[in-house]
């Protein structure tokens, strides 16, 4: 009973504090977009790529090699565009 007080007593004195962008977040905001546009760019790149290099190697005979390229590169995509949202996820 005492330490459910004591927690309701704590918690009645710590004010939700309100999220506050920091001075000059602007240009840090444009970078990351800058470095966002980047990743997906790469990753589109990459998996056409690997696509060109698993239909080289269709047409060849060869062994398929690039098709673990192609799913770790859409693996890789996913990861990098939700990236944001799994970290709203693990703060929030």
């Amino acid at each position: 009973m005492i330490h459910t007080a004591v927690e309701a007593f704590l918690m009645a004195q710590v004010e939700d504090p309100v999220p506050e962008a920091p001075p000059n977040s602007d240009k840090i905001l444009q970078l990351l977009r800058y470095f966002t546009w980047f990743v997906i760019l790469s990753g589109v790149t990459g998996i056409m790529y690997a696509g060109g290099k698993f239909a080289w190697e269709k047409w060849q005979g060869g062994p398929l090699a690039s098709a673990k390229m192609v799913a770790g590169g859409m693996v890789g995509g996913v990861i990098a565009t939700s990236a944001g949202t799994i970290m709203n996820a693990l703060i929030g």
